[in-house]
This record gives C-alpha cells, sequence and structure tokens, in this order.
C-alpha cells in the first residue's frame, strides 16, 4: 500500500495583484511543515507541485528544511494537472450577468465593492467567490473559454493517475496543489457530488494536508485538513 499526501500551499497574498506569491506568514506555515515532517521523520519517495509559484515555493521551504538536516528530498516534479480550479476566471466572466439576474448576487457584489479591506474585504469576497461558484457548478452559467467543474475534475484524476501510475509499491507521495485539488481528489475517493466537492474546496487550512492510500484500483481517503504543525491557532488561514 502507497501513501499520497497532497497539500495545500501556504497563504498567498488574497486580493493582491500578484495573488501567487506566497505571504510572510504562508512561508512560515510551510516552514513549521517541513519541521513537523523532520521531526517526526517523515521520508518521501517521490515530490510533485502544481504549475503555480505558490505550489513551488511552499515545496521549496519545507523540503529546504529536510534537506538542511540531512535528509532526502526529492527533485519536484511539476504536473499542470494540479493546478487550481478557475476561481477569478470565474468570478470576473460570470458576476455581471448573475447579478443583473440575482438580487442576492447583486447584494454581494455591493457589500464586496464597499468594504474597505482587511478581513471585511476578504470575507466578503469569499461570500461573493462561493455564491458565483456555486451557479457555475450547477450549470447556470459557463463558456467554453473557461475549464468547466466537470473538466476540472477530470484533469485533476488524470494527474492522480499519473502520480499512482509512476509509483513503485509501498511509497510515500507528497503533491504541493491548492484547495480545489484536494477537495477533487476526496470526490474521487468518496464519490462525493460536484456541489458537496466544491463546499469542501472552502475547508483546507494552508499548508494542511489530506492522505490517501491507493494500490491498484484502490483510492481511499484516510484524513482531510491535518494541520499538527500549526499548534498556533494565529497560524491558521483559508486565503
Amino acid at each position: 500500500m502507497s501513501v499520497l499526501l497532497l497539500i495545500r500551499h501556504g497563504q498567498a497574498r488574497y486580493l493582491e495583484p500578484n495573488y501567487d506569491r506566497l505571504s510572510p506568514l504562508g512561508e512560515e506555515q510551510a516552514r513549521r511543515l517541513g519541521d513537523y515532517w523532520q521531526r517526526h521523520g517523515a521520508a518521501f519517495d517521490a515530490v510533485y507541485c502544481g504549475p503555480r509559484e505558490r505550489h513551488a515555493r511552499s515545496s521549496e521551504i519545507a523540503g529546504g528544511v529536510l534537506r538542511a538536516a540531512g535528509r532526502h528530498w526529492p527533485e519536484p516534479v511539476v504536473l499542470a494537472e494540479f493546478d487550481e480550479y478557475p476561481a477569478m476566471e470565474v468570478l470576473n466572466a460570470f458576476l455581471p450577468v448573475l447579478r443583473e439576474r440575482h438580487e442576492h448576487v447583486h447584494t454581494l457584489a455591493g457589500a464586496f465593492a464597499r468594504a474597505d479591506g482587511g478581513p471585511e474585504r476578504v470575507q466578503a469576497a469569499d461570500r461573493l467567490l462561493r455564491e458565483v461558484s456555486q451557479r457555475w457548478v450547477a450549470g447556470e452559467v459557463g463558456s467554453p473559454e473557461i475549464e468547466s467543474w466537470d473538466a476540472f475534475c477530470a484533469r485533476v484524476g488524470r494527474g492522480l493517475d499519473r502520480v499512482r501510475r509512476d509509483a513503485p509499491k509501498s511509497t510515500r507521495v507528497a503533491v504541493f496543489t491548492s484547495g480545489g485539488p484536494l477537495a477533487a481528489a476526496a470526490r474521487l475517493a468518496l464519490a462525493l457530488t460536484a456541489r458537496a466537492t466544491l463546499d469542501l474546496t472552502w475547508s483546507p487550512r494552508n499548508t494542511a494536508w489530506a492522505e490517501f492510500l491507493f494500490s491498484g484500483d484502490r483510492f481511499s481517503l484516510q484524513s482531510f485538513n491535518c494541520h499538527p504543525h500549526l499548534e498556533d491557532p494565529a497560524l491558521w488561514t483559508y486565503r
């Protein structure tokens, strides 16, 4: 039986012009992750990353802690299949039509526009993105120019197939990615509905992991949103 950890990246710069960079707190979360693995003797036979800077940097920091301690850390392999679903593209493309159709969406958009910054702006953005994403996943809106929810889940499935196919028996694999692929992997293991899968994308804390077991056709979820390395609640973030 082999073990697969899907790890969400450290906190990025949500709502900033370059969201893809880790924040200082995100870098600290990744260091805590590497330190936890080092103290508990974690070892990995293969490491993969999604294509984003936040994925690679999280892997670099956590793996650097292990390498500094003389532990083996494989060179990460980048797999585009572990990219996040196109959340901002969905929001930007479909918000104008949805706010015209639905008073509730119009109200949420206004609250976001009025938010000055800080936690209020983040919460307003989350509520708006959640509402638009739910309607997109339900099929109310869509575009051939934007990856659909089903296509996203299928893409993550192809990435998982690649990782499982390339892994020898009884190995441990780490994949640094985003919250969406963690949920999409859980969907495969638990046969979740599209809506339940989307709802699960909001759950993982930054640098939390989901653990799966796999062998042959078996692919089962062992744990989700694990973050024992984040002992201080001040390190708990979701964006």
